[in-house]
Formats: C-alpha cells, structure tokens, sequence
C-alpha cells in the first residue's frame, strides 16, 4: 500500500494495528511497532503521539531552501552549490527528498563527512584515526564491523592499523580507556563508579567499572604494537575497605566464564619479555591469546538483547547528530535513572538497527524521511515547545569542519560549481575545497551541547588577516571578485545571498544591501567585502537550522 493513499486517521489506525508486545528491560511489557512500518513513520507515530498528548502543534514543514541546505550539510559537510539549491526547490517531484538524499549518500562527500564526524566522535580530538574511517565508510563497512575492527583490529593488517589507535592511544591509562569506551560505544559515563557505587544510578556499581575494566587489564603496548596476555587479573578496594576480584562483567550485569589462569613464574616472566624484546626489535606484534577478553567484550555488546547498549548508543547518536537533541539527554548518560524522551522509538530503532546488521546509511535515511527531521525551526506560539518534543528543529552549530568548508563554498564564485555532464570535475573542485578548508577548521571550537560562539571565534573572524586574504579576496574565482564586476545591485544581491546562505534574498534584505551599497558607491570593492562579511559570519551561515 502506498504511503500517500493513506489519510492521517486511517494512518494511525494502519500503525496501531501493526504494533507488537515486547519485553523491555526493566521486565515491564510495552507496545512496539511492528518491524515490517518504515524507520520514517515509526518516527512520526511516536513523537506524534507524544506531541498530541501533550496537545502542542509541531512546526511546518521547512521552507525548500531550507531543507536542502540542512540536508547537504548533514550528509556531506557542505552547504549545497547554488545550482543544487535552485533545483531542489524547482522540483516538482513528489519524492525529491528522496532523490536528494540518494544522490547525497552515493556522493563521495557522504563518506568524508561520515570520516570526519566519527573522527570526533572516537578520537575526541586527539591522534586521528580518519584514513582508516574514510577507508571503512568506502567500503560500506557497518558499524558492528568497525567497532570490532576499532577493538580488535590486527597490527599486521595495514588496513586495520589506524582502527587500533582508539585503543592503543588510550592503554596507558586503563581507567581512561575503560571509560571511554563505554562512554564512545555504550552512551555509559562509568567514571563515578570507580571510586564508590554512582550516587545516583543504583545499577552503576564499583563492580561495573572494574568488571569492565577487566576487558581491558591483559592489553599492552609493545613498541607502538598492541598486545594481549594469557593472564592478569583486576582487584580494588571498595570505598568500604574491602579487596574484591573483578568479574568479567559487561554494563549489564552479564558476568563472563573465562578459563582459569596463573600468573607465571619468574622464569617465565624473564622469557616473555625477551620474547616481546624480540618481537618489538623486528617491529612484529605479539601473539594472540588463546582467550581474548578484548574479543569477549566484542561478543557480548552484539548480542541482540532489549538492553543492547551498543545498538541504543549509536542510535541515539545518530539521532542527536540530526536532531540537535538526544533522545537521551546527555548522551553519556544512557541508564536506567535517566530514561528517554520516548522509550519506544529508541528501542524499535535500536531493534531496527540490530535486525539490519547495524546499516548506519539506512538508519540515517530512514530518520531524515521523517516528517519531524523536516520541521521548520521556527515555532508561531508564545512559548517554545520543550526541545525534548521535537515539535520544532533544533538550531545546530556547524562542526569545524562544516563552518570552515561553507566559508570556503560560500566566498567562491558560485560559477565554478556550475553542474555540467563532468560531474568528477565537479566533485573534485569540491573536494579540493573541503581540504582548503582544514587548515581554518583546525582555529574553530568543536561545538558541544550548550555551545556559544566564544571569543576567540569572533576576534579570529573580525580581525585576523587570513580570513580577508582566503574569504574576501576579488580574484576571478571568488565571490567578491565576481560581485564588483555586477552592475545592477538587486542581482549583486541576490548573487552575495544565494551563494552564501543558498536561499533567495526577500525584499527588506534586497533594501537594505541596496541601500548600503548605494551610501558607498565610491567604494564598491570595499562594499562588496563588507556585505560578504557580513554574509559569511552572520548567525545564519555559522548554523544548520
């Protein structure tokens, strides 16, 4: 059945119709969606239902131009080029949301953002891992595959050797890489329970931290290469005084059996470190254990349970990234005493994602389908709706690396992204583009929740001399050269507003620019520079609304 013949009441029914008791993890039962309804409808059921309890009206859909620039920016960490935008709103196609996003996932873009955004998300800013991602997202990798190559990944594999810096970055400092990965690849900030039980989640216990500290325990660096020891066990002290031998324990509660071992002898001890010596001088990484605890620790967070922390994070990432807002709120703070905005679409997503082999690309599609992620960000009542509510979008910052490639985009003549039939051509000069841009990026804050412009950011834009010289030059190929050489000042306008913030210019900013180009006729070059200024580090052009 089509999704159109349907009206909004037979649609709810339809839904309502399909849904499915299961077992959630607190033991109680709720109603889920059946597995068969689309990522994009489940999305709307719930949040819709939600919405209407709570009797708020969502926003309207957004204006084309707005759509496309936040769609462009969300899949390949640009803004869209001014013919892209023009014909994405021309469209009369039902499904050109659709057709935008297909051709924004097969774009070669799609897999540099995935890199950049994951580069983040792992490394928090530190080494960075993104030739290995850029090589995992061209491969289609999905994320199962790449968190068990991150985790266990093989130093004799020269694709896989950037993936073992999430851990061999971290070794040194075993607390640290406890914590960071389950707060990377579980939404679990544990550090809390390491001193005492969590003040304020009964189920974070000292037995959490070091039950999952114990995966990690027998792992060590050996001359830049990772190892893994057949021995080694985890003890601490209760904030009772007590001494106590971690389990094998996953976030869950789920205590592994593993095979007795023996720390060894002296003697033994002597020969395997002139065995690693050895093996370090010929730059060969040790031998694998018979029994990883690595490799348990992968096994276990796959398992398909209604708990799956694995499954939830990611999702609830992804779906932060997109939304502006977590389902959970803080994203490192996925457990019981914080529960989510809406219990059962976390869990039919992560149930989803789960039965799909953890397709990220799918997940991702299927949530920007969604009515909700089209919403405009604008509301018309009194009262902004809770963001927790996704009746409205949320207001995003760009990423360092969006705001700095939109710069770079939005300050170049729009004539050199003209589509043609050479569409490589095309790819390449955007592409050449986006690695112009890192050198900016690496002077521009990562956002974070709550993120502000901060002070740096505006003295760097208002007064460093790089900005003129890479975004207000009036060379041929730039904006500020081609806006000098245009005689008219409505269609200087319309060029300065469509190449920078990809939408039409409406009449009271056509009379203003018009007006201030018109007191500073003797100074057209300098105008034209401050209007692209202006353009560039307006709150418009620094956000993705």
């Amino acid at each position: 059945m089509r999704n159109d013949c349907i009206g909004k009441g037979c649609r709810a029914l339809w839904l309502a119709l399909l849904t499915l008791p299961i077992l959630q993890g607190s033991g109680q039962t709720a109603e889920l969606l059946g597995p068969e309804i689309t990522i994009a409808e489940v999305v709307d059921h719930y949040l819709g239902a939600k919405l209407a309890s709570a009797g708020i009206s969502p926003a309207a859909v957004a204006a084309p131009a707005t759509l496309v620039r936040r769609i462009t920016l969300d899949l390949v960490g640009r803004p869209p080029t001014v013919h892209e935008s023009r014909e994405f709103i021309a469209s009369t196609s039902q499904q050109r949301r659709a057709e935008l996003l297909d051709r924004l996932f097969a774009d070669p873009g799609f897999v540099r953002h995935q890199a950049n955004e994951f580069d983040h998300m792992l490394m928090a800013g530190g080494e960075s891992i993104r030739e290995y991602l850029l090589q995992a997202f061209g491969d289609n990798r999905h994320w199962d595959e790449i968190f068990r190559e991150l985790l266990l990944g093989r130093d004799d594999d020269a694709q896989q050797t950037g993936a073992l810096r999430f851990v061999k970055t971290r070794v040194s400092d075993l607390d640290k890489l406890t914590n960071q990965a389950s707060v990377v690849f579980f939404g679990v900030n544990i550090s809390c329970a390491k001193c005492h039980d969590h003040p304020h989640v009964s189920e974070w216990t000292q037995d959490h931290f070091y039950g999952m500290k114990s995966f990690f325990n027998r792992t060590f660096d050996n001359g830049g290469l990772l190892g893994e020891r057949e021995y080694g066990l985890v003890k601490f002290k209760t904030n009772f005084g007590e001494s106590r031998q971690a389990s094998l324990m996953f976030l869950n509660g789920t205590v592994l059996e593993e095979p007795a071992s023996k720390d060894p002898t002296g003697e033994e001890q002597k020969a395997e470190k002139a065995k690693l010596e050895e093996l370090k001088k010929k730059k060969q990484p040790p031998p694998a254990p018979a029994f990883s605890r690595r490799a348990q620790l992968v096994e276990v967070a796959l398992q398909a349970k209604e708990d799956n922390y694995f499954a939830r994070a990611i999702v609830n990432k992804i779906w932060h990234r997109l939304f502006g807002v977590g389902l959970v709120v803080p994203i490192d703070q996925m457990h019981p005493e914080n529960p989510p905005s809406h219990p059962q679409l976390i869990a039919w997503l992560a149930r989803d994602l789960v039965s799909h082999k953890y397709d990220l690309k799918r997940l991702m599609r299927g949530l920007q389908m969604s009515q909700a992620y089209a919403r405009s960000s604008r509301h018309d009542g009194e009262q902004r709706p809770d963001a927790r509510l996704f009746a409205t979008a949320a207001l995003r910052p760009l990423s360092r690396y969006q705001y700095a490639t939109t710069l770079r985009m939005g300050s170049m003549n729009p004539d050199r992204f003209v589509a043609s039939d050479k569409i490589e051509e095309l790819q390449k000069q955007i592409e050449s583009q986006e690695n112009a841009a890192r050198g900016f990026a690496s002077q521009i804050e990562q956002p974070y929740d709550g993120f502000q412009i901060g002070v740096t950011e505006a003295l760097l834009m208002n007064n460093a001399e790089q900005v003129e010289k890479e975004f207000l030059s009036d060379s041929g190929d730039s904006l500020v050269g081609k806006l000098k050489a245009i005689e008219d000042s409505r269609e200087l306008v319309e060029v300065a507003v469509w190449t920078v913030l990809n939408r039409p210019p409406d009449e009271q900013e056509i009379k203003s620019f018009e007006a201030y180009l018109a007191r500073r006729v003797d100074r057209k070059l300098d105008s034209c520079r401050q209007l692209v200024w202006a353009l560039l580090t307006s709150s418009e052009c620094r956000f993705n609304y």
